[in-house]
């Protein structure tokens, strides 16, 4: 009892003592400073308003930010299938059972629309209006397709012309005889909105079959073939890609007796049918100017390849001879295939090659050409932004003022610390 009675006598001695002082203070002119242990622990501070805080123009201009650089390009993925189409007719039948081709294939893309110039008369060689029309709407629709056209070198193409006949054709043409006949035909496919056609001029000429044939004058046809594309190539606003394509194998002369030069070729094609019978891949591969050499030949050259044709033939339906040429062409990356298919070639129009058929299936069934989007790293989530804390500010001490330490039990009371003016003892009162 006596020591609760002695600590509430201090405690009144002590606010009587702190009363005294307050009363004073005020009398004098001392001011009360809120500290930072004035707030009480059971009261949090509320959130203050926020304050527009004033803009003050700089006297010197900011220096502008430096200009990003522009992104490099990344160069797209090379294909991991090679452009794919298939001959299946040289007018407008060709454009529509393309699009049934792929159902079949189950949506597959063929991104190669393939015919051929009627090789009769010139008119035709020329590109007649209407015969090309269609073929040029439906490489216009998507900017990645590829049209490719087979063109005749000289007239009467299939109509077996003797040799000396042939030989006389070729050096007219290597002298410039038939070069308008050229130059209308380029006109023709740039009017027609399709100048990068791929052009496979003078196909199979190692053979006999064709009046173009190098055979009877090797010299006289690089000459011509080199007169007919730097004619071409003059026409304003074209993009040309001329495709030089032998048949496998010798054939009639060595293909490679009638190559015109890296000037004028841009792709080297091979047509390449299973043929002659009993012949194995392996040995199509490896047989003197065969597939092996063909690679071999346009890398030495830096050239594209492609098969403009292919397909079954004189061993019947070789499922095997399917899967080994799918798989060659998978491994060599030609810029396009297309299958000849009719029979005895085919494998979508023809009912005679059911297993090899399969196989084509089965192979490209749902295939797209074009090339994986570049892997990308995945955007980092942005840091959170931290919830503004509100800061209690720093009362400034006014200038000639001295604190008064009263103790925190009278500083809790008071709201704050009482401060002592320096200059008390000069006022007047």
């Amino acid at each position: 009892m006596a020591t609760q009675q002695r600590r509430a006598r201090s405690r009144r001695l002590a606010f009587v003592a702190a009363a005294v002082a307050v009363s004073a203070a005020l009398a004098s002119g001392h001011t009360v400073a809120a500290g930072p242990g004035a707030a009480r622990s059971d009261e949090p501070p509320s959130t203050p308003a926020p304050v527009a805080t004033p803009v003050t123009p700089s006297a010197t201009p900011a220096a502008p930010a430096a200009p990003t650089a522009p992104a490099t390009p990344t160069a797209p993925a090379p294909p991991t299938v090679p452009a794919f189409g298939a001959y299946l007719d040289y007018g407008p039948r060709g454009v529509t059972r393309m699009a049934q081709l792929s159902t079949w294939l189950g949506g597959a893309e063929l991104r190669v629309g393939h015919t051929y110039l009627p090789g009769d008369r010139w008119s035709n060689i020329e590109g007649r209006p209407g015969f090309l029309d269609v073929w040029a709407n439906w490489r216009r629709e998507k900017a990645d397709r590829l049209l490719v056209l087979n063109v005749p070198m000289l007239e009467r193409n299939e109509e077996g012309v003797p040799d000396h006949e042939v030989r006389r054709l070729l050096r007219e043409g290597a002298a410039g005889r038939f070069d308008h006949h050229f130059r209308a035909l380029a006109e023709r496919l740039v009017e027609l909105g399709v100048p990068d056609t791929v052009l496979v001029l003078g196909w199979e000429m190692n053979g006999v079959t064709y009046t173009h044939r190098c055979g009877p004058d090797p010299e006289a046809w690089k000459q011509y073939w080199n007169r007919i594309v730097t004619t071409m190539r003059a026409v304003p606003g074209q993009k040309f890609r001329f495709d030089f394509t032998p048949s496998r194998g010798r054939d009639a002369v060595p293909w490679t007796q009638c190559y015109p030069g890296d000037d004028t070729v841009d792709i080297i094609g091979m047509d390449a049918y299973d043929q002659p019978r009993g012949m194995s891949f392996d040995e199509q591969v490896k047989e003197p100017y065969g597939l092996q050499e063909h690679v071999e030949f346009a890398k030495a050259h830096g050239k594209a390849i492609s098969f403009p044709e292919w397909g079954l033939f004189r061993n019947g339906d070789n499922a095997e001879y399917m899967k080994r040429m799918l798989a060659w062409m998978d491994e060599h990356k030609p810029l396009y295939q297309t299958l000849t298919d009719y029979c005895p070639h085919g494998v979508w129009q023809c009912d005679d090659n059911p297993r090899a058929s399969e196989v084509y299936r089965s192979f490209l069934f749902g295939r797209d050409d074009a090339p994986d989007p570049a892997p990308t790293t995945p955007a980092l989530p942005p840091a959170p932004t931290p919830t503004p804390q509100p800061t209690r500010p720093t009362p400034e001490r006014p200038a000639g003022c001295s604190p008064l330490d009263l103790g925190d039990w009278v500083g809790y009371w008071i709201g704050g610390k009482l401060c002592l003016r320096l200059d008390w003892w000069s006022r007047t009162g």
